[in-house]
């Protein structure tokens, strides 16, 4: 299996650094080949402006949807964004990794989605229609690859269970799993969190370690969440809302997204 690790983190000596470490090195002992996008060591740009779009005429303005869209069809995306994009394209499976901050990836990281993710490549894709609206959500020029996160976090477990001051894991991570990863296609697998990372002695390192080891040996089996497609079934199209009846009595937010066996998906007759 072909892997690219997208890594960021700003010092390879932190416990993020000693985690990809691990991870790499379990998956080529596998017989995996992996390649790093280590964002900071490449000196990676992460806001999106102008400069992204050397043929903008200089009195044009910028509408960075409609101009990544243009550079995308016209082979015009800097160097840069067109090396990320070829390493997207040819990896089975996408790891990002970081560590939380602030509730959500470092900027840096942010700032890849936002300038490799363009028009017509991530996003902006397929028909649209009384009956589809796009390929999105389960389908798109990802559909068919794998997709996981490794973040650390410095709060406790618990502060992060379904009762916890920060609000569920599942939940912080969902803007991210489903709505920057499932959304141009990828399978998304259950993330892998470590907490506590501030704190852990060599012990508490050693456990970490061997679990990650364990979800990189399973990298290819992990049954993915499995969240609803977008032209599945499960959806009114054009407004994009639930379908009255699926669901689970009671369950509202992120949660309704999963199919939890309530009789939605391809099958589901009108």
């Amino acid at each position: 299996m072909k892997i690219l690790l997208v890594f960021a983190h700003p010092e390879p000596g932190s416990l993020n650094g000693a985690l990809r470490r691990v991870a790499v090195g379990e998956l080529e002992a596998q017989g995996h080949e992996v390649r790093v996008s280590d964002l900071h060591a490449d000196g990676w740009k992460s806001a999106i402006d102008r400069a992204d779009f050397p043929a903008l005429a200089p009195d044009a303005r910028l509408r960075p949807a409609a101009a990544s869209g243009e550079a995308f069809a016209t082979g015009a995306l800097t160097a840069d964004v067109l090396a990320e994009q070829e390493k997207l394209m040819w990896a089975d499976t996408l790891i990002l990794q970081f560590p939380l901050w602030w509730f959500t990836m470092p900027a840096i990281l942010k700032g890849w989605v936002d300038r490799v993710y363009s028009h017509g490549f991530a996003y902006g894709v397929g028909e649209h229609s009384a009956t589809r609206w796009g390929d999105r959500y389960g389908e798109g020029s990802l559909a068919g690859k794998r997709a996981m996160l490794i973040v650390t976090t410095g709060g406790w477990e618990e502060h992060y269970s379904p009762r916890g001051i920060n609000g569920p894991i599942d939940d912080l991570l969902f803007p991210i799993n489903h709505g920057i990863l499932f959304y141009p296609g990828y399978d998304m697998l259950p993330p892998f969190v470590a907490h506590k990372v501030d704190r852990l002695d060599e012990a508490g390192f050693d456990l970490v370690a061997e679990r990650l080891r364990e979800r990189m040996r399973t990298l290819a089996t992990t049954a993915p969440i499995p969240y609803r497609r977008q032209n599945g079934g499960d959806y009114l199209i054009p407004s994009m809302r639930l379908r009255p009846g699926l669901g689970h009595p009671g369950e509202t937010g992120f949660a309704l997204h999963v199919d939890g066996g309530d009789g939605g998906g391809p099958d589901r007759p009108d």
